[in-house]
């Protein structure tokens, strides 16, 4: 056995002497040849100017020359052109920013805690590349961000390269794409070239790739519709070379290219493997779904994390920073002001608060209030104020009553919604609304709750039907609504006594399913028009204000309808509770659908 290890061991020394032969072969040849294109580049100038031949031989070899020198020339000019014309085109719409430049981190950073606890684990790894790589870790080399407009995927971005203290370099997908085919490329390879050269002085660079879909495309789809392969040859467009540079450049092969590594390499004496450094992309989209697998696969896009917008706690967070920036009234209910802004990004908080400051500002006060975010809050909802004056009072009366009915609706039906607003001004296309906030972060529905939600979409159409004997244009809408909720219980959410979902295969609903979608609309619209036609008095009361107004707060309504109840039931009636019981499905005024009825209108003491 000590033989056969020390036989071993020297075959483990032929090898390395062998290797290091060969090594010391290229260096001496690659000398070799240095040598020998110095001695004939000295021959030919002796045999030009030393020689005695060189009175007979120094014209034409001079000409000669001078053709070589024509030709090379007009050789160089034509490639200086085109790399001229790629250098111009290759260089994408790419902004970087060094260390320290974007001056926000990860205490500017609010909404979304889950998020920036993984945000600090990336922080610690891009500062730790070294201690990491000697644990035997690789560091993670993308990360991929999805979200909707607007929730600080960008943001996010700059913080970490901010707090690891690294260069940022930020991209948009669609700059690469270029009508010749390769100038894309040619970006890519610029681009990550740059990041790595950044990388090895500061240790790690981040590269940003905002709207990745629009490069990263499965490529699968790309052929199957192909109108960026259809030219083909030099107008390609993007098509799947650009995602094939993307995917290459993103997990490239351990491999030196600077000139030192170079040259090394020629002379044959790199042996150590080279070491890659540390870049980290970072993508953003909100259309996961289309991207391409290989750029999902573990190795690129090692993290892929979903930014939404921020819940409760994280929309006051937002608030309280943006409004510390800004001089506002210390009194504002944040609270009910995060209740307001449900659904909003950080973004949309960001410009709501300057918008306040806006309107504050040409009201000539020098601190907003609670009144200008709600102004602020109309303004990016429902857009700018656009009162018609010269719409006749007949007319303004009949949208007056048609929301009027919605509004009276929705505070008898929906206890778990808050009216914030009545309005008969036009905004956009609207020539008026009613504008409903959830009382509480609501992630799901009852059966009870989507039948609610019915009567308040019919009950502009039957307040019309009710108070005016008569029908008006302007509920398309609300009739597509009631109908989509309608086909959204019987369809889809199996509350109906069938669990078949057309959802399935997307299928248009059949003529049994039509039918009974629509014996529940009838079933609504007759709840509500009992309802409506009992709150006649209080719907006058809101229409009269309206045509005088223009607009109500949701509370002002909300105080007419309870003045109404006290004097003719001597008491307000309770806040409807929403109950699931057979007895309210079953003991309703019309024939049940599949098993459901819709609770019957009750009196205003009671629940429904």
């Amino acid at each position: 056995m000590n033989r056969t290890l020390a036989q071993q061991g020297g075959d483990e020394l032929d090898r390395q002497i062998d290797a290091a032969l060969d090594r010391v072969g290229k260096f001496v040849g690659f000398w070799l040849r240095v040598v020998a294109t110095l001695a004939l580049i000295a021959g030919v100038f002796w045999l030009v100017l030393l020689s005695p031949l060189s009175d007979t031989i120094r014209e034409p070899v001079l000409y000669l020359f001078l053709m070589l020198f024509q030709i090379a020339f007009a050789i160089l000019f034509v490639i200086v052109q085109f790399a001229a014309i790629f250098w111009f085109l290759g260089r994408g719409r790419v902004y970087w920013i060094m260390p320290g430049e974007t001056g926000v981190g990860f205490d500017d950073y609010k909404g979304n805690p889950e998020v920036l606890e993984l945000a600090t684990r990336i922080v610690t790894l891009l500062r730790g590349v070294r201690q990491f790589k000697q644990m035997g870790g690789e560091v993670h080399r993308g990360m991929l961000m999805v979200g909707p407009p607007g929730t600080g995927k960008s943001y996010l971005a700059q913080c970490i390269a901010t707090e690891a203290g690294v260069p940022f370099a930020y991209a948009s997908a669609p700059s690469f794409q270029n009508m010749f085919f390769g100038i894309g490329n040619v970006r890519v390879m610029m681009l990550y070239g740059k990041a790595r050269k950044l990388a090895r002085k500061y240790g790690a660079c981040i590269i940003f790739i905002d709207e990745i879909d629009a490069i990263g495309g499965s490529r699968g789809s790309q052929m199957a519709g192909a109108p960026a392969g259809m030219l083909g040859g030099l107008f390609g467009g993007a098509g799947a070379g650009l995602l094939n540079e993307l995917l290459l450049q993103m997990d490239p092969p351990p491999l030196d290219e600077s000139w030192r590594a170079r040259l090394l390499r020629r002379m044959g004496l790199r042996a150590r493997p080279a070491e890659r450094p540390a870049v980290l992309t970072i993508g953003a989209t909100n259309l996961p779904e289309v991207l391409d697998q290989a750029l999902l696969r573990p190795g690129r896009f090692d993290w892929k994390i979903s930014i939404d917008p921020p819940d409760f706690d994280g929309r006051k967070a937002v608030i309280q920073y943006y409004l510390d920036k800004v001089s506002h009234d210390p009194a504002i209910p944040l609270d009910r002001l995060a209740m307001d802004m449900i659904g909003y990004t950080p973004v949309a908080i960001k410009y709501v608060i300057n918008e306040a400051v806006v309107v504050a500002h040409f009201d000539g006060r020098n601190v907003i209030e609670y009144r200008d975010l709600l102004l602020a809050t109309e303004m990016y909802e429902t857009g700018l104020r656009q009162p018609i004056r010269s719409m006749r009072a007949e007319e303004r009366r009949r949208i007056a009553y048609h929301e009027a009915g919605h509004a009276i609706a929705l505070v008898k039906r929906m206890p778990r919604e808050r009216l914030v607003q009545l309005t008969i001004i036009r905004h956009g296309g609207a020539l008026g609304y009613m504008k409903p906030k959830p009382v509480e972060e609501i992630y799901g529905y009852s059966v009870d709750e989507l039948l609610a939600n019915v009567q308040v979409s019919l009950a502009g159409k039957a307040a019309e039907q009710v108070y005016l004997g008569t029908e008006f244009t302007g509920a398309n809408s609300d009739l597509v609504t009631a109908t989509m909720l309608g086909m959204g219980i019987i369809g889809i959410h199996g509350m109906n006594g069938s669990l078949y979902s057309v959802a399935t295969f997307r299928e248009p609903p059949d003529a049994k399913m039509k039918r009974e979608i629509e014996k529940l609309l009838e079933d609504q619209f007759t709840k509500v028009k009992l309802l409506l036609a009992e709150y006649r008095p209080a719907a006058d009361e809101i229409v009269e204000r309206l045509m005088a107004d223009g607009d109500l707060i949701g509370d002002e309504v909300i105080d007419i309808i309870g003045r109404f109840e006290e004097q003719k039931y001597g008491q307000r009636s309770p806040e409807t509770t929403l109950q699931r019981t057979e007895e309210r499905f079953l003991g309703s005024i019309a024939a049940p659908v599949n098993g459901i009825s819709s609770p019957a209108v009750a009196s205003p003491s009671s629940a429904w």
